[in-house]
Protein backbone atom coordinates (compact mmCIF):
# COMPACT_ATOMS: atom_id res chain seq x y z
CA UNK A 1 0.00 0.00 0.00
CA UNK A 2 1.06 3.61 -0.51
CA UNK A 3 2.26 5.16 2.73
CA UNK A 4 0.00 7.59 4.55
CA UNK A 5 2.51 10.39 5.23
CA UNK A 6 2.14 12.21 1.86
CA UNK A 7 -1.63 12.45 2.38
CA UNK A 8 -1.21 13.54 5.98
CA UNK A 9 1.29 16.20 4.88
CA UNK A 10 -1.10 17.46 2.19
CA UNK A 11 -3.94 17.59 4.74
CA UNK A 12 -1.73 19.53 7.17
CA UNK A 13 -0.86 22.06 4.45
CA UNK A 14 -4.53 22.60 3.57
CA UNK A 15 -5.42 23.06 7.25
CA UNK A 16 -2.53 25.51 7.68
CA UNK A 17 -3.64 27.57 4.69
CA UNK A 18 -7.34 27.54 5.56
CA UNK A 19 -7.30 27.70 9.35
CA UNK A 20 -3.77 29.04 9.94
CA UNK A 21 -4.42 32.10 7.81
CA UNK A 22 -7.78 32.50 9.50
CA UNK A 23 -6.01 32.50 12.87
CA UNK A 24 -3.60 35.15 11.60
CA UNK A 25 -6.54 37.23 10.45
CA UNK A 26 -8.31 36.74 13.80
CA UNK A 27 -5.28 37.97 15.75
CA UNK A 28 -5.30 41.21 13.74
CA UNK A 29 -9.06 41.67 13.85
CA UNK A 30 -10.62 44.54 15.71
CA UNK A 31 -13.49 44.03 18.12
CA UNK A 32 -16.91 43.21 16.72
CA UNK A 33 -18.08 46.67 17.73
CA UNK A 34 -15.68 48.06 15.13
CA UNK A 35 -18.03 47.03 12.34
CA UNK A 36 -19.32 50.20 10.74
CA UNK A 37 -22.66 50.90 9.07
CA UNK A 38 -21.04 50.42 5.65
CA UNK A 39 -19.82 46.99 6.75
CA UNK A 40 -23.28 45.90 7.85
CA UNK A 41 -24.61 47.21 4.53
CA UNK A 42 -22.05 45.00 2.75
CA UNK A 43 -23.20 42.00 4.81
CA UNK A 44 -26.84 42.68 3.95
CA UNK A 45 -26.04 43.12 0.26
CA UNK A 46 -23.98 39.91 0.23
CA UNK A 47 -26.83 37.91 1.72
CA UNK A 48 -29.43 39.59 -0.49
CA UNK A 49 -27.63 39.10 -3.80
CA UNK A 50 -26.67 35.51 -2.92
CA UNK A 51 -30.26 34.68 -1.96
CA UNK A 52 -31.72 36.24 -5.10
CA UNK A 53 -29.08 34.63 -7.30
CA UNK A 54 -29.78 31.20 -5.82
CA UNK A 55 -33.56 31.57 -6.12
CA UNK A 56 -33.44 32.83 -9.72
CA UNK A 57 -30.85 30.24 -10.76
CA UNK A 58 -32.83 27.34 -9.33
CA UNK A 59 -36.21 28.70 -10.43
CA UNK A 60 -35.10 29.25 -14.03
CA UNK A 61 -33.26 25.92 -14.11
CA UNK A 62 -36.39 23.94 -13.25
CA UNK A 63 -38.12 24.14 -16.68
CA UNK A 64 -34.78 23.68 -18.47
CA UNK A 65 -33.85 20.57 -16.48
CA UNK A 66 -37.35 19.15 -16.90
CA UNK A 67 -37.19 19.69 -20.67
CA UNK A 68 -33.79 17.99 -20.91
CA UNK A 69 -34.99 15.13 -18.72
CA UNK A 70 -38.07 14.25 -20.77
CA UNK A 71 -37.00 15.15 -24.32
CA UNK A 72 -34.55 13.60 -26.77
CA UNK A 73 -33.54 15.86 -29.65
CA UNK A 74 -30.54 16.46 -31.93
CA UNK A 75 -27.87 18.40 -30.09
CA UNK A 76 -29.17 17.50 -26.62
CA UNK A 77 -25.84 16.00 -25.53
CA UNK A 78 -23.95 19.06 -26.80
CA UNK A 79 -26.34 21.34 -24.91
CA UNK A 80 -25.86 19.38 -21.69
CA UNK A 81 -22.09 19.63 -22.20
CA UNK A 82 -22.48 23.37 -22.76
CA UNK A 83 -24.00 23.60 -19.31
CA UNK A 84 -20.52 23.09 -17.88
CA UNK A 85 -18.83 25.80 -19.96
CA UNK A 86 -19.61 28.84 -17.75
CA UNK A 87 -17.98 27.09 -14.80
CA UNK A 88 -14.53 27.27 -16.42
CA UNK A 89 -15.21 30.57 -18.17
CA UNK A 90 -13.12 33.42 -16.71
CA UNK A 91 -15.46 35.61 -14.69
CA UNK A 92 -14.17 38.88 -16.11
CA UNK A 93 -14.67 37.55 -19.67
CA UNK A 94 -18.25 36.58 -18.90
CA UNK A 95 -18.84 40.04 -17.41
CA UNK A 96 -17.58 41.63 -20.62
CA UNK A 97 -19.90 39.39 -22.64
CA UNK A 98 -22.87 40.30 -20.45
CA UNK A 99 -22.05 43.99 -20.89
CA UNK A 100 -22.00 43.49 -24.67
CA UNK A 101 -25.52 42.06 -24.50
CA UNK A 102 -27.20 43.73 -21.51
CA UNK A 103 -25.06 46.86 -21.00
CA UNK A 104 -25.99 50.45 -21.75
CA UNK A 105 -24.48 50.13 -25.24
CA UNK A 106 -25.30 46.44 -25.57
CA UNK A 107 -27.46 44.47 -27.94
CA UNK A 108 -30.63 44.63 -25.83
CA UNK A 109 -30.32 48.38 -25.31
CA UNK A 110 -29.94 48.92 -29.07
CA UNK A 111 -33.09 46.88 -29.69
CA UNK A 112 -34.95 48.91 -27.06
CA UNK A 113 -33.72 52.13 -28.68
CA UNK A 114 -35.37 51.16 -31.95
CA UNK A 115 -38.72 51.28 -30.13
CA UNK A 116 -37.89 54.52 -28.33
CA UNK A 117 -37.26 52.85 -24.96
CA UNK A 118 -34.41 53.79 -22.58
CA UNK A 119 -31.31 51.57 -22.39
CA UNK A 120 -30.69 49.02 -19.63
CA UNK A 121 -28.65 50.02 -16.61
CA UNK A 122 -26.79 46.85 -15.65
CA UNK A 123 -24.70 48.09 -12.72
CA UNK A 124 -25.89 47.41 -9.20
CA UNK A 125 -27.87 44.62 -7.59
CA UNK A 126 -29.61 43.46 -10.75
CA UNK A 127 -26.31 43.33 -12.67
CA UNK A 128 -24.64 41.23 -9.97
CA UNK A 129 -27.63 38.87 -9.84
CA UNK A 130 -27.74 38.63 -13.65
CA UNK A 131 -24.07 37.63 -13.79
CA UNK A 132 -24.48 35.08 -11.02
CA UNK A 133 -27.50 33.55 -12.76
CA UNK A 134 -25.44 33.29 -15.94
CA UNK A 135 -22.76 31.33 -14.09
CA UNK A 136 -25.03 29.23 -11.89
CA UNK A 137 -28.02 28.48 -14.10
CA UNK A 138 -26.04 25.70 -15.82
CA UNK A 139 -24.91 24.31 -12.46
CA UNK A 140 -28.46 24.32 -11.10
CA UNK A 141 -29.71 22.68 -14.30
CA UNK A 142 -27.13 19.89 -14.05
CA UNK A 143 -27.89 19.25 -10.38
CA UNK A 144 -31.65 19.14 -10.93
CA UNK A 145 -31.24 17.09 -14.13
CA UNK A 146 -29.30 14.46 -12.18
CA UNK A 147 -32.21 14.28 -9.75
CA UNK A 148 -34.71 13.81 -12.57
CA UNK A 149 -32.62 11.10 -14.21
CA UNK A 150 -32.30 9.31 -10.86
CA UNK A 151 -36.02 8.48 -10.92
CA UNK A 152 -36.20 4.88 -12.23
CA UNK A 153 -37.89 4.48 -15.59
CA UNK A 154 -40.13 1.81 -14.08
CA UNK A 155 -41.83 4.50 -11.99
CA UNK A 156 -42.93 6.37 -15.09
CA UNK A 157 -44.03 3.12 -16.73
CA UNK A 158 -46.15 2.29 -13.68
CA UNK A 159 -47.56 5.82 -13.63
CA UNK A 160 -48.58 5.48 -17.28
CA UNK A 161 -50.23 2.10 -16.66
CA UNK A 162 -52.24 3.67 -13.84
CA UNK A 163 -53.39 6.48 -16.14
CA UNK A 164 -51.48 9.30 -14.46
CA UNK A 165 -51.48 12.60 -16.30
CA UNK A 166 -48.79 15.35 -16.05
CA UNK A 167 -50.19 16.71 -12.76
CA UNK A 168 -50.32 13.33 -11.00
CA UNK A 169 -46.88 12.38 -12.30
CA UNK A 170 -45.43 15.64 -11.05
CA UNK A 171 -47.10 15.42 -7.64
CA UNK A 172 -46.27 11.78 -6.91
CA UNK A 173 -42.92 11.25 -8.69
CA UNK A 174 -41.20 14.54 -9.48
CA UNK A 175 -42.15 16.67 -6.49
CA UNK A 176 -40.59 14.30 -3.89
CA UNK A 177 -37.35 14.34 -5.89
CA UNK A 178 -37.38 18.14 -6.10
CA UNK A 179 -37.94 18.45 -2.36
CA UNK A 180 -34.75 16.44 -1.86
CA UNK A 181 -32.62 18.13 -4.56
CA UNK A 182 -33.64 21.81 -4.60
CA UNK A 183 -32.55 22.86 -1.08
CA UNK A 184 -29.04 21.48 -1.58
CA UNK A 185 -28.72 23.02 -5.06
CA UNK A 186 -29.91 26.41 -3.83
CA UNK A 187 -27.54 26.41 -0.85
CA UNK A 188 -24.54 25.39 -2.97
CA UNK A 189 -25.23 28.30 -5.34
CA UNK A 190 -25.79 30.61 -2.36
CA UNK A 191 -22.36 29.60 -1.04
CA UNK A 192 -20.70 30.24 -4.40
CA UNK A 193 -22.31 33.68 -4.67
CA UNK A 194 -21.25 34.76 -1.18
CA UNK A 195 -17.59 34.40 -2.19
CA UNK A 196 -18.00 36.21 -5.50
CA UNK A 197 -15.45 38.98 -5.94
CA UNK A 198 -14.86 39.75 -9.62
CA UNK A 199 -18.58 40.10 -10.39
CA UNK A 200 -19.11 42.62 -7.59
CA UNK A 201 -15.89 44.43 -8.53
CA UNK A 202 -16.99 44.86 -12.16
CA UNK A 203 -20.77 45.26 -11.78
CA UNK A 204 -21.30 46.38 -8.19
CA UNK A 205 -21.82 49.98 -9.08
CA UNK A 206 -20.96 51.74 -5.82
CA UNK A 207 -21.22 51.56 -2.02
CA UNK A 208 -24.81 50.31 -2.11
CA UNK A 209 -23.72 47.24 -4.08
CA UNK A 210 -20.62 46.17 -2.15
CA UNK A 211 -20.15 42.59 -0.99
CA UNK A 212 -18.07 41.56 2.01
CA UNK A 213 -15.37 40.23 -0.34
CA UNK A 214 -15.22 43.58 -2.11
CA UNK A 215 -15.14 45.41 1.25
CA UNK A 216 -12.15 43.26 2.28
CA UNK A 217 -10.37 44.22 -0.93
CA UNK A 218 -11.11 47.91 -0.42
CA UNK A 219 -9.97 47.89 3.22
CA UNK A 220 -6.76 46.09 2.27
CA UNK A 221 -5.87 47.62 -1.08
CA UNK A 222 -6.98 51.22 -0.73
CA UNK A 223 -6.90 51.87 3.04
CA UNK A 224 -4.30 49.27 4.06
CA UNK A 225 -6.27 48.76 7.26
CA UNK A 226 -5.26 45.20 8.14
CA UNK A 227 -7.36 45.12 11.30
CA UNK A 228 -10.51 46.16 9.45
CA UNK A 229 -9.79 43.74 6.60
CA UNK A 230 -9.21 40.97 9.13
CA UNK A 231 -12.50 41.67 10.89
CA UNK A 232 -14.39 41.61 7.58
CA UNK A 233 -12.57 38.39 6.76
CA UNK A 234 -13.92 36.74 9.90
CA UNK A 235 -17.42 37.88 8.97
CA UNK A 236 -16.99 36.39 5.51
CA UNK A 237 -15.75 33.07 6.90
CA UNK A 238 -18.72 32.95 9.29
CA UNK A 239 -21.12 33.43 6.37
CA UNK A 240 -19.35 30.80 4.23
CA UNK A 241 -19.07 28.27 7.05
CA UNK A 242 -22.77 28.60 7.89
CA UNK A 243 -23.78 28.21 4.24
CA UNK A 244 -21.42 25.22 3.80
CA UNK A 245 -22.83 23.50 6.90
CA UNK A 246 -26.39 24.04 5.70
CA UNK A 247 -25.52 22.81 2.20
CA UNK A 248 -23.89 19.68 3.59
CA UNK A 249 -27.01 18.76 5.55
CA UNK A 250 -29.59 19.83 2.99
CA UNK A 251 -29.18 17.05 0.39
CA UNK A 252 -31.64 14.37 1.41
CA UNK A 253 -32.24 11.05 -0.38
CA UNK A 254 -35.29 11.11 -2.59
CA UNK A 255 -36.14 7.51 -1.59
CA UNK A 256 -37.19 6.54 -5.10
CA UNK A 257 -35.89 3.03 -4.78
CA UNK A 258 -34.01 1.07 -7.41
CA UNK A 259 -34.79 0.14 -10.97
CA UNK A 260 -33.42 -1.80 -13.90
CA UNK A 261 -31.70 1.26 -15.45
CA UNK A 262 -33.98 1.22 -18.47
CA UNK A 263 -34.28 4.27 -20.69
CA UNK A 264 -36.85 6.71 -19.33
CA UNK A 265 -39.89 7.06 -21.56
CA UNK A 266 -42.30 9.85 -20.65
CA UNK A 267 -45.85 8.94 -21.64
CA UNK A 268 -47.15 11.94 -19.68
CA UNK A 269 -45.29 14.52 -21.78
CA UNK A 270 -46.71 13.93 -25.25
CA UNK A 271 -49.09 16.88 -25.37
CA UNK A 272 -48.27 19.56 -27.94
CA UNK A 273 -48.50 22.29 -25.30
CA UNK A 274 -45.90 20.57 -23.12
CA UNK A 275 -43.59 20.06 -26.09
CA UNK A 276 -43.86 23.76 -26.90
CA UNK A 277 -43.09 24.74 -23.29
CA UNK A 278 -40.02 22.48 -23.23
CA UNK A 279 -38.79 23.83 -26.58
CA UNK A 280 -39.15 27.45 -25.42
CA UNK A 281 -37.32 26.76 -22.14
CA UNK A 282 -34.46 24.99 -23.92
CA UNK A 283 -34.06 27.66 -26.60
CA UNK A 284 -34.14 30.55 -24.12
CA UNK A 285 -31.52 28.89 -21.92
CA UNK A 286 -29.26 28.20 -24.91
CA UNK A 287 -29.64 31.80 -26.12
CA UNK A 288 -28.92 33.19 -22.64
CA UNK A 289 -25.69 31.18 -22.43
CA UNK A 290 -24.49 31.44 -26.02
CA UNK A 291 -25.20 35.08 -26.86
CA UNK A 292 -22.67 36.62 -24.40
CA UNK A 293 -20.03 34.10 -25.50
CA UNK A 294 -20.72 34.95 -29.13
CA UNK A 295 -20.46 38.65 -28.32
CA UNK A 296 -17.05 38.11 -26.68
CA UNK A 297 -15.76 36.28 -29.73
CA UNK A 298 -17.18 38.79 -32.23
CA UNK A 299 -15.95 41.87 -30.37
CA UNK A 300 -12.62 40.19 -29.59
CA UNK A 301 -11.91 39.44 -33.24
CA UNK A 302 -12.56 43.09 -34.05
CA UNK A 303 -10.29 44.37 -31.29
CA UNK A 304 -7.49 41.81 -31.23
CA UNK A 305 -5.39 43.77 -33.74
CA UNK A 306 -5.29 46.74 -31.35
CA UNK A 307 -3.87 44.84 -28.41
CA UNK A 308 -0.76 46.33 -26.77
CA UNK A 309 2.30 44.19 -26.29
CA UNK A 310 1.67 44.11 -22.52
CA UNK A 311 -1.15 41.62 -23.14
CA UNK A 312 1.30 38.92 -24.16
CA UNK A 313 3.36 39.43 -21.00
CA UNK A 314 0.20 39.32 -18.89
CA UNK A 315 -0.90 36.15 -20.70
CA UNK A 316 2.50 34.60 -20.01
CA UNK A 317 2.19 35.36 -16.31
CA UNK A 318 -1.32 33.88 -16.26
CA UNK A 319 -0.07 30.76 -18.02
CA UNK A 320 2.76 30.33 -15.49
CA UNK A 321 0.39 30.80 -12.54
CA UNK A 322 -2.14 28.37 -14.06
CA UNK A 323 0.42 25.63 -14.65
CA UNK A 324 1.91 26.05 -11.18
CA UNK A 325 -1.56 26.00 -9.58
CA UNK A 326 -2.55 22.87 -11.51
CA UNK A 327 0.64 21.07 -10.46
CA UNK A 328 0.16 22.09 -6.82
CA UNK A 329 -3.49 20.99 -6.90
CA UNK A 330 -2.54 17.52 -8.12
CA UNK A 331 0.31 17.33 -5.59
CA UNK A 332 -2.29 17.91 -2.87
CA UNK A 333 -5.28 16.03 -4.31
CA UNK A 334 -3.67 12.73 -5.26
CA UNK A 335 -2.06 11.98 -1.84
CA UNK A 336 -5.24 13.13 -0.11
CA UNK A 337 -7.40 10.85 -2.25
CA UNK A 338 -5.13 7.87 -1.51
CA UNK A 339 -5.14 8.72 2.19
CA UNK A 340 -8.95 8.99 2.28
CA UNK A 341 -9.30 5.62 0.56
CA UNK A 342 -6.81 3.78 2.76
CA UNK A 343 -7.64 5.36 6.12
CA UNK A 344 -10.27 3.90 8.41
CA UNK A 345 -13.76 5.30 8.66
CA UNK A 346 -12.85 7.99 11.20
CA UNK A 347 -9.63 8.97 9.47
CA UNK A 348 -11.32 8.99 6.07
CA UNK A 349 -14.13 11.25 7.30
CA UNK A 350 -11.61 13.66 8.85
CA UNK A 351 -9.41 13.76 5.75
CA UNK A 352 -12.41 14.28 3.46
CA UNK A 353 -13.56 17.17 5.65
CA UNK A 354 -10.09 18.70 5.31
CA UNK A 355 -10.19 18.25 1.52
CA UNK A 356 -13.43 20.22 1.28
CA UNK A 357 -12.44 22.80 3.90
CA UNK A 358 -11.59 25.47 1.28
CA UNK A 359 -15.28 25.57 0.30
CA UNK A 360 -16.05 27.15 3.67
CA UNK A 361 -13.28 29.74 3.42
CA UNK A 362 -12.71 32.81 1.31
CA UNK A 363 -9.73 33.17 -1.06
CA UNK A 364 -9.40 36.82 -0.08
CA UNK A 365 -9.32 35.87 3.59
CA UNK A 366 -6.54 33.36 2.85
CA UNK A 367 -4.76 36.06 0.86
CA UNK A 368 -4.99 38.60 3.67
CA UNK A 369 -3.79 35.98 6.16
CA UNK A 370 -0.80 35.12 3.99
CA UNK A 371 0.05 38.81 3.68
CA UNK A 372 -0.01 39.15 7.48
CA UNK A 373 2.24 36.08 7.84
CA UNK A 374 4.69 37.03 5.09
CA UNK A 375 4.95 40.78 5.75
CA UNK A 376 7.40 40.62 8.72
CA UNK A 377 9.84 38.44 6.74
CA UNK A 378 9.57 39.43 3.07
CA UNK A 379 7.90 41.79 0.62
CA UNK A 380 4.52 40.19 -0.24
CA UNK A 381 4.41 42.04 -3.58
CA UNK A 382 7.53 40.20 -4.76
CA UNK A 383 5.80 36.89 -3.96
CA UNK A 384 2.45 37.84 -5.51
CA UNK A 385 2.42 35.28 -8.31
CA UNK A 386 3.59 32.27 -6.21
CA UNK A 387 1.04 33.16 -3.51
CA UNK A 388 -1.68 33.46 -6.15
CA UNK A 389 -0.81 30.03 -7.54
CA UNK A 390 -0.85 28.50 -4.04
CA UNK A 391 -4.24 29.99 -3.11
CA UNK A 392 -5.74 29.05 -6.47
CA UNK A 393 -4.51 25.48 -5.99
CA UNK A 394 -6.17 25.19 -2.58
CA UNK A 395 -9.43 26.72 -3.82
CA UNK A 396 -9.53 24.26 -6.76
CA UNK A 397 -8.92 21.28 -4.48
CA UNK A 398 -12.60 20.45 -3.68
CA UNK A 399 -13.55 20.34 -7.36
CA UNK A 400 -10.52 18.24 -8.28
CA UNK A 401 -11.23 15.81 -5.44
CA UNK A 402 -14.72 15.26 -6.83
CA UNK A 403 -13.12 14.03 -10.05
CA UNK A 404 -10.28 11.93 -8.61
CA UNK A 405 -11.67 10.26 -5.49
CA UNK A 406 -14.53 8.25 -7.11
CA UNK A 407 -12.20 7.01 -9.86
CA UNK A 408 -9.57 5.99 -7.30
CA UNK A 409 -12.15 4.11 -5.24
CA UNK A 410 -13.41 2.30 -8.33
CA UNK A 411 -9.90 1.35 -9.45
CA UNK A 412 -8.97 -0.02 -6.02
CA UNK A 413 -12.21 -1.98 -5.81
CA UNK A 414 -11.64 -3.57 -9.22
CA UNK A 415 -7.89 -4.21 -9.21
CA UNK A 416 -6.62 -3.44 -5.71
CA UNK A 417 -6.38 -7.09 -4.63
CA UNK A 418 -4.50 -8.00 -7.79
CA UNK A 419 -2.04 -5.18 -7.13
CA UNK A 420 -1.63 -6.41 -3.55
CA UNK A 421 -0.97 -9.96 -4.73
CA UNK A 422 1.77 -8.66 -7.05
CA UNK A 423 3.41 -6.81 -4.17
CA UNK A 424 2.84 -3.34 -5.58
CA UNK A 425 3.53 -0.71 -2.94
CA UNK A 426 4.53 2.92 -2.68
CA UNK A 427 5.62 4.70 -5.84
CA UNK A 428 5.56 1.47 -7.85
CA UNK A 429 1.86 1.01 -7.12
CA UNK A 430 1.22 4.64 -7.98
CA UNK A 431 3.19 4.58 -11.24
CA UNK A 432 2.16 1.19 -12.65
CA UNK A 433 -1.32 0.72 -11.27
CA UNK A 434 -3.03 3.96 -10.20
CA UNK A 435 -1.80 6.61 -12.63
CA UNK A 436 -2.80 4.71 -15.80
CA UNK A 437 -6.23 3.96 -14.32
CA UNK A 438 -6.69 7.59 -13.28
CA UNK A 439 -5.46 9.16 -16.52
CA UNK A 440 -8.89 10.44 -17.60
CA UNK A 441 -9.95 12.04 -14.29
CA UNK A 442 -6.43 13.37 -13.73
CA UNK A 443 -6.45 15.02 -17.15
CA UNK A 444 -9.88 16.52 -16.49
CA UNK A 445 -8.88 17.67 -13.00
CA UNK A 446 -5.63 19.23 -14.21
CA UNK A 447 -7.42 21.08 -16.99
CA UNK A 448 -10.09 22.28 -14.59
CA UNK A 449 -7.56 23.57 -12.05
CA UNK A 450 -5.48 25.28 -14.77
CA UNK A 451 -8.52 26.92 -16.39
CA UNK A 452 -9.90 28.17 -13.07
CA UNK A 453 -6.53 29.61 -12.10
CA UNK A 454 -5.88 31.24 -15.48
CA UNK A 455 -9.16 33.15 -15.29
CA UNK A 456 -9.04 34.02 -11.59
CA UNK A 457 -9.33 37.62 -10.51
CA UNK A 458 -9.07 37.44 -6.75
CA UNK A 459 -5.95 37.14 -4.63
CA UNK A 460 -3.79 38.54 -7.43
CA UNK A 461 -5.66 41.86 -7.07
CA UNK A 462 -4.50 42.08 -3.44
CA UNK A 463 -0.77 41.59 -3.95
CA UNK A 464 0.46 42.19 -7.44
CA UNK A 465 2.03 45.35 -8.77
CA UNK A 466 -0.24 46.69 -11.57
CA UNK A 467 2.80 46.61 -13.89
CA UNK A 468 3.10 42.85 -13.27
CA UNK A 469 -0.60 42.03 -13.64
CA UNK A 470 -1.95 38.71 -14.85
CA UNK A 471 -4.26 38.75 -17.85
CA UNK A 472 -7.58 38.88 -15.89
CA UNK A 473 -6.31 41.84 -13.84
CA UNK A 474 -4.94 43.55 -16.95
CA UNK A 475 -8.32 43.02 -18.65
CA UNK A 476 -10.07 44.65 -15.69
CA UNK A 477 -7.64 47.59 -15.89
CA UNK A 478 -8.53 48.05 -19.56
CA UNK A 479 -12.25 47.98 -18.72
CA UNK A 480 -11.79 50.47 -15.88
CA UNK A 481 -9.98 52.78 -18.32
CA UNK A 482 -12.90 52.44 -20.81
CA UNK A 483 -10.56 50.97 -23.44
CA UNK A 484 -13.31 48.58 -24.42
CA UNK A 485 -11.99 47.58 -27.85
CA UNK A 486 -8.66 46.53 -26.38
CA UNK A 487 -10.51 44.87 -23.48
CA UNK A 488 -12.54 42.82 -25.96
CA UNK A 489 -9.37 41.59 -27.66
CA UNK A 490 -7.76 40.75 -24.32
CA UNK A 491 -10.94 38.90 -23.30
CA UNK A 492 -10.71 36.74 -26.39
CA UNK A 493 -7.07 35.92 -25.60
CA UNK A 494 -8.02 35.02 -22.01
CA UNK A 495 -10.93 32.90 -23.20
CA UNK A 496 -8.67 31.03 -25.62
CA UNK A 497 -6.04 30.55 -22.90
CA UNK A 498 -8.48 29.14 -20.33
CA UNK A 499 -10.36 26.87 -22.71
CA UNK A 500 -7.11 25.84 -24.39
CA UNK A 501 -5.60 24.73 -21.09
CA UNK A 502 -8.70 22.76 -20.17
CA UNK A 503 -9.00 21.04 -23.55
CA UNK A 504 -5.27 20.26 -23.76
CA UNK A 505 -5.08 18.58 -20.36
CA UNK A 506 -8.45 16.86 -20.68
CA UNK A 507 -7.52 15.43 -24.09
CA UNK A 508 -4.06 14.50 -22.83
CA UNK A 509 -5.67 12.47 -20.06
CA UNK A 510 -7.85 10.65 -22.56
CA UNK A 511 -4.85 9.81 -24.73
CA UNK A 512 -3.01 8.57 -21.66
CA UNK A 513 -5.97 6.37 -20.78
CA UNK A 514 -6.02 4.87 -24.27
CA UNK A 515 -2.32 4.18 -24.10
Amino acid sequence: MIRHWPGALAAALVVALALGTLAAVALRAEGWTALQSADWAAVRFTLLQATLSALFSVGLALPVARALARRQFPGRRALVTLMGAPFILPVIVAVLGLLAVFGRNGLISHILGVFGLPPIHIYGLHGVVLAHVFFNLPLATRLILHGWLSIPGERFRLAASLGFGPRETFRLLELPMLRAVLPGAALVIFLICTTSFAVALALGGGPRATTVELAIYQAFRFEFDLGHAALLGLVQVAICATAAALARGASLPAEMGGGLDRAVQRWDAGATQLKLIDAIATCLAAAFLLTPLGAVVADGLAGITRLPGAVLWAAGRSLAVALAAAALTLALALPLAVFIHNAGRAGSALAETVAYLPVATSPLVIGVGLFIVIFPFADPVSLALPVTALVNAVMSLPFVMRAILPALTEAEAAYGRLADSLGMKGLTRLRIFLLPRLARPLGFATGLAAALSAGDLGVVALFVDPAEATLPLYLYQLMASYRMEEAAGAALVLLALSLGLFVAFDRGGRLGAQA
